[in-house]
């Protein structure tokens, strides 16, 4: 070793570090031996002697832990950190090694002499110093932790003696390492080791570079490997549970009793997804359509009602009247018997709202022993609500008609399509075409779902279909319908339903125990009259509900224990009558007759009332008549004008007189032609001034040769003349045949006059004409 000077410098002790000259490093100082070094070389000239203990683990500086060769470093910064810490800054200045360390005034100090570097043959020294520049160049490529100050600072380096202590500072070595190149003098030995180190760090790359390499290719392959064990997986699983799960589906559909076609497909689209990903969306697709298949019925089916009387004594228990359905049942049921095979028919219930067109079908499956499933029809217009979509679709599913079957579990429900007069259509299809298919007994055996895509036999399905008018249903589907048709019910009709089933139900729903609330005949006679007007019970069983209400408050606060509603207290509960019923003519009137007309809520009365006065021969209609009305008043008058002679009046007449037909109750529409007679009746007793009975009603349809044509809703009117009493009622002779829909008490009152031309209604009707 060459020595040049000798000096003495506080001691900073470090801990797994070491420094170099020529070059900046920042350290962090919290012994309290550094901080006194600290503070001594701050009083002095800043200079350190830093040298770095062997054992870095030790907190307690010993003179005797610490190496001897360290470096000289100039204090150029002192920041204060939280706590008692410090951080400094310091530039190497040279390397040192010590004599001895000594204690004072709590830090140590250190008498040193400066480490010279020996040059000892410049030749070699340049090989090493150029090959070291070219490994470090290298190195630097490959160590992204070598600062870019550092690199540019080894480029420019002319010297091997600080390109040594540079690069040994950067490289990433063990404190030890750096220790041991620290303390050598020979510069030629210091390149040589940091070229062998520097070898080693090119060869750590190139093994990083491996080892990366091998992770990469190792992860590829746990990649590759985990895809083909996924693969396998769903080999085995397909092999496994899949093809458990496919066997099990292979022997439902065997075992469903499907037809041979439906079969076929099923097993064919199982086929198919058993060749697909189970994750698949088109292996989902078709796993739900053999669900579908499998849940659809295809053979199972009810047993029906072995006895007739059962099915007639469920239909009696559930409704009152309804005779046409009832006699329509029993008749299906026993062909049915007989042949054991009838294809069902389609039944079509057409009536006014709250005749129970609807809770009949729910009987008729009752009385059979069938399921029975409902459909409502109001507002559908789309043709896919009935057919489905094809399974392609997103979402797709069958039609309304197959997710009925499913719902019923058998092949011969009682299906209700309800509301069939209430299909509409637009740009998504027409819907009532669609049921063509299914209404008609004759193709509905190969019912084709867009969803399911083979025939679906619904031939055996009884199909039950209400409407309220069947002027708005197509006549193609109206064509493959039975049609049977609901009237309103009579009074009688009306209390006894009430007594039997409204009050009973409305009682119950209220928490009234039996026997604690009764109504007279009265009663329930005034809430019909008084308080509904409709062909149904509806209206009526909404007020024999606000009775009980009122009844259970008046049970609930007093100790009543029976309550009878009687005709004079309903107007107490109820209020004021909402209706007035239709009154007699109070006597025999010039220029007006009593006429019968027919409405969605059963039969009234209008008074035709006619008025002839001098004018211009005009004719003034009111009372809001249809057109059709209109035209009937024009043909009357033109029939009696021509005739005018056979009933001694002056054609003339007609010329000079004004004719005013008006129909009382303005503000309610009235159209038909079955008012025609009654409107020629008043005009020709206004103008021979003879009045009319007024116990005569009269419905018919006028011609301009005089005849009298049948009408409509005889049953309804014929109970409307019966309600205001009147006895007489002049009817087109080709009604007679419907006299026998009309109830045998109201016939038994009524006097029925058939008429074939209107010449007879005149002498009827008009006293002494």
């Amino acid at each position: 070793m060459s020595r040049t000077r000798t000096d003495n410098f506080p001691v900073l002790a470090l801990r797994g570090r070491v420094l170099f000259p020529d070059i900046n490093a920042n350290l962090d100082v919290g012994r309290v031996e550094s901080l006194s070094a600290i503070k001594a070389a701050s009083e002095r000239d800043s200079i350190l002697f830093a040298v770095a203990q062997k054992n870095p683990e030790r907190a307690e500086i010993n003179p005797d832990e610490l190496y001897l060769v360290g470096t000289v470093v100039r204090l150029k910064q002192v920041t204060r950190l939280p706590g008692n810490n410090i951080r400094i800054s310091v530039q190497g200045l040279y390397r040192a090694v010590a004599r001895a360390y000594e204690l004072e005034n709590g830090s140590y100090f250190a008498t040193v002499d400066e480490l010279v570097p020996v040059h000892t043959s410049p030749d070699l020294e340049e090989a090493y110093f150029r090959t070291s520049k070219s490994l470090m160049q290298d190195v630097a490529q490959t160590d992204s932790k070598i600062s870019k100050d550092v690199i540019a600072a080894l480029d420019i380096c002319t010297e091997p003696d600080k390109f040594v202590n540079i690069a040994a500072h950067s490289l990433q070595l063990k404190f030890t390492e750096k220790q041991e190149i620290l303390e050598m003098s020979r510069v030629v030995d210091r390149l040589e080791r940091i070229d062998r180190v520097l070898n080693g760090e090119l060869e750590i790359s190139r093994l990083e570079k491996k080892i990366n390499a091998m992770v990469r290719q190792s992860i590829e392959k746990n990649q590759k490997e985990y895809y083909l064990r996924e693969q396998l997986k769903a080999i085995h699983t397909e092999l496994g549970d899949d093809e458990e799960e496919r066997e099990e589906f292979e022997r439902k559909i065997k075992a469903k009793g499907m037809p041979a076609e439906v079969e076929e497909k099923a097993l064919k689209e199982l086929t198919r997804m058993s060749k697909m990903q189970p994750s698949s969306p088109e292996s989902n697709v078709l796993r739900l359509y053999i669900e579908w298949i499998l849940d659809t019925p295809w053979s199972e089916k009810t047993e029906d009602t072995e006895k007739l009387e059962d099915a007639v004594k469920i239909l009696n228990d559930d409704h009152y009247g309804l005779e046409k359905i009832k006699e329509r049942i029993t008749e299906y049921l026993a062909v049915l018997k007989l042949t054991d095979g009838l294809n069902a028919p389609v039944l079509c219930l057409v009536g006014p709202p709250g005749v129970g067109k609807t809770s009949i079908a729910t009987s008729v499956a009752r009385a059979l022993g069938r399921k029975f499933v409902r459909m409502s029809l109001g507002g559908v217009k789309d043709e896919s609500e009935i057919r489905g979509h094809r399974k392609t679709y997103i979402g797709a599913m069958p039609g309304r008609i197959i997710n009925g079957m499913k719902q019923a579990g058998t092949i011969n429900p009682v299906f209700l399509l309800d509301e069939i007069d209430k299909l509409s259509s637009d740009m998504r299809g027409d819907p009532a075409s669609a049921l063509l298919e299914v209404l008609d007994p004759a193709q509905n055996s190969t019912f084709r779902d867009r969803y399911l895509e083979v025939p679906y036999d619904l031939s055996k399905v009884l199909f039950i279909t209400t409407a309220n008018d069947l002027g708005t249903i197509p006549r193609p589907l109206l064509d493959r319908m039975e049609i049977i048709e609901l009237n309103g019910y009579t009074q009688e009709e009306k209390r006894e339903i009430a007594k039997r089933y409204l009050i009973p139900k409305r009682r119950k729903a209220n928490g009234i125990e039996e026997g604690k609330l009764t109504f007279d005949d009265e009663a329930i006679d005034e809430i019909i009259t008084g308080y509904t007007m409709e062909a149904g019970v509806r209206s009526l069983e909404r007020n024999i509900d606000a009775v009980c209400r009122k009844i259970a408050v008046k049970l609930a606060g007093s100790k009543k224990t029976k309550t009878n509603v009687t005709a004079a207290s309903v107007e107490e509960l109820l209020g004021a009558r909402r209706y007035e019923r239709d009154k007699q003519l109070e006597g025999d009137e010039v220029g007006a007759a009593t006429g019968l007309a027919w409405t969605a809520v059963g039969g009234t009365t209008l008074t035709i009332e006619v008025s002839a006065m001098k004018g211009k021969g005009e004719i003034l209609l009111t009372g809001k008549l249809g057109d059709v009305m209109k035209e009937s008043a024009r043909a009357a008058i033109s029939y009696i004008r021509s005739n005018s002679q056979s009933y001694g009046l002056d054609v003339k007449q007609f010329e000079n007189t004004d004719i005013h037909i008006h129909v009382p109750e303005g503000a309610t529409p009235k159209d038909g032609p079955s008012a025609g007679i009654t409107m020629a009746t008043a005009i020709l007793s206004a103008f021979t001034k003879k009045p009319v009975k007024k116990s005569v009603a009269m419905t018919g349809e006028i011609t301009l040769r005089g005849k009298v044509l049948p009408i409509g809703g005889l049953k309804e009117k014929a109970l409307a003349a019966y309600r205001i009493g009147v006895k007489d009622i002049i009817i087109p002779a080709d009604n007679k045949k419907d006299l026998e829909e009309i109830p045998q008490n109201v016939r038994e009152q009524l006097n029925f006059i058939p008429v074939t031309d209107v010449d007879a209604v005149f002498h009827s009707a008009i006293i002494n004409l």
